[in-house]
């Protein structure tokens, strides 16, 4: 047995069951061990940016740690912008990133690079595994620091040696350490904030999408008159017909000054303290009012759970009737002229019960949302770290974690070229996921954060850099050539048609809707 055997060994018993993996030389040995073990479920993506965002995913939809294979620092640097998306929606993802033999690295090989450096940079926990024995117990240990916290970022550092020498056993991963919990004197300094007027709870992590939960949340404010509050960008939220209503955050800090205007005092748990997305001449950075008590009652790493449970021991729980919940409200199927406020409108009339949404519409989601809010019940997945090229993997891991349930991606075409080799993985895997992507021909946000910037004027240099048009993509060619149908449309009967088509039917489809 040799350390990468120990290794896989280690992974299926602590119960990781999939590795999204973009393989190289240096883990030759440890792709040789998944080989003599098909109860793991290996998926090849195409590119870095896909596995990490897959593994995202993944753990969002189901909340198990996904393995990832990386090759070296500039594979992992491939990797790092989803990465960074993972992090910021609390994702427990386990990277095994390969590496040179430790006795190569005195030569200053093509490849060789700050595997340590790259990993410490997003990643919560790193090791580099230092003897063949070690190879077992050091991936307990990271498998364990993945799953802490409520989702942490762990990478192990394999040298090539380590895995084709000899070793012993494999190990378990031992559970997570208990999640911190606030004192009882700071949950009863939060209650007494919450019962003052103009009050808000906002919460985050598992309370938005686990009904138990998020009715415990909205008994606790309406026993006490406080208003109930979600971000903007929430790693997994339960929206239509059926969810608790939460009032959510917008994306501009104008939008959420107005929403926060007044406040008595806002009490965070699970969640940070709102922030603008990016900083604006004249404007703040954050949106509550100067005179707004903040009370950072529980962090995103602590025991929501609990926190809401000693919220409401203190303040009580009020009966909940309809009016707390979202209500069916199915818009009309639309006809004419095509807009994406009229798509939306379609995919809420089409979409089935459960689907999973991953939105990655950049600046045709504000269009999207006022009809997505009237579909029926579905989970949306966001951008959490605003890090484009996102959707289409976030999508692959979502499938793979549920695939009795429909994935609809909404995704911009600027963005979707960023890891557009997804489609591939989705073919190839025969995935559920029926993409939708926005075709304007550009960075449309990027139009938007010129205005907001002050910028009034904008010459031929300023096209270039945020039009994608001559040549002008054709979203149909690149879905064909990556083994997904698709179609184009440019009408709403065009597009109430086929998006009907996908809901109808299993598989990947892609629809290109001509903006």
């Amino acid at each position: 047995m040799n350390g990468a055997e120990t290794l896989v060994q280690t992974l299926l018993a602590s119960g990781v069951r999939v590795c999204f993996a973009n393989p190289g030389t240096s883990e030759m040995h440890f792709v040789a061990a998944l080989d003599r073990h098909p109860e793991m479920r290996c998926v090849l993506c195409l590119f870095e940016g896909g596995v990490s965002g897959a593994a995202d995913g993944y753990y969002r939809m189901s909340g198990q740690v996904a393995a990832t294979l990386l090759h070296l620092a500039p594979g992992f640097g491939n990797a790092f912008a989803n990465l960074h998306n993972a992090r910021k929606a609390q994702s427990g993802v386990l990277n095994i990133m390969g590496d040179h033999a430790d006795y190569h690295l005195r030569y200053e090989a093509p490849l060789k690079g700050d595997t340590v450096g790259i990993s410490q940079a997003i990643s919560h926990w790193t090791r580099v595994t230092s003897a063949p024995e070690r190879v077992a117990p050091d991936a307990a240990e990271a498998l364990q620091a993945a799953r802490a916290k409520n989702g942490q970022i762990a990478t192990l550092i394999l040298p090539a040696n380590m895995a084709w020498e000899e070793a012993e056993a494999a190990a378990i991963a031992p559970p997570p350490p208990a999640l911190h919990r606030p004192s009882v004197e700071q949950v009863s300094a939060a209650a007494r904030a919450l019962r003052e007027p103009g009050a808000i709870l906002m919460v985050d992590g598992k309370a938005l999408w686990t009904p138990k939960l998020g009715q415990l949340a909205k008994r606790v404010t309406k026993a006490c008159g406080a208003r109930l509050m979600m971000p903007f960008f929430a790693a997994r939220f339960r929206r239509g017909a059926g969810a608790v209503k939460f009032e959510r955050m917008a994306y501009r800090i104008e939008d959420n000054q107005a929403l926060l205007k007044g406040a008595s005092s806002l009490v965070l748990c699970g969640t940070a303290r709102p922030a603008g997305f990016f900083a604006y001449p004249g404007k703040p950075s954050t949106p509550e009012d100067p005179d707004t008590r903040l009370i950072e009652l529980c962090g995103r790493d602590m025991d929501i759970d609990w926190t809401l449970r000693a919220l409401a021991d203190v303040l009580g729980e009020a009966e909940l009737g309809p009016e707390d919940f979202v209500a069916p409200d199915l818009p009309a199927l639309p006809e004419g002229a095509l807009t994406v406020t009229k798509v939306g409108e379609a995919v809420a009339a089409l979409m089935p019960e459960d689907a999973v949404v991953v939105d990655e519409g950049v600046s045709a989601s504000y269009f999207l949302a006022p009809s997505m809010r009237r579909a029926r019940g579905h989970d949306a997945l966001t951008i959490t770290g605003g890090s484009i090229g996102f959707g289409l993997p976030c999508a692959v891991g979502a499938a793979l974690a549920r695939p009795e349930r429909k994935v609809v991606v909404m995704e911009g075409d600027g963005s979707g070229m960023y890891t557009l080799q997804s489609l591939w993985t989705m073919a190839r895997e025969g995935l559920d996921v029926t993409t939708v992507v926005f075709a304007n021909r550009g960075y449309q946000i990027l139009r938007d954060e010129l205005a907001a910037v002050g910028v009034q004027d904008a010459g031929r240099n300023i096209a270039r850099m945020f039009d994608v048009v001559e040549p002008t993509l054709d979203w149909v060619s690149l879905a064909k050539g990556h083994g997904v149908q698709a179609v184009q449309v440019r009408d709403m009967a065009g597009f109430n048609a086929a998006f009907a088509e996908a809901m109808g039917q299993r598989g990947p489809r892609l629809i290109e809707v001509v903006c």
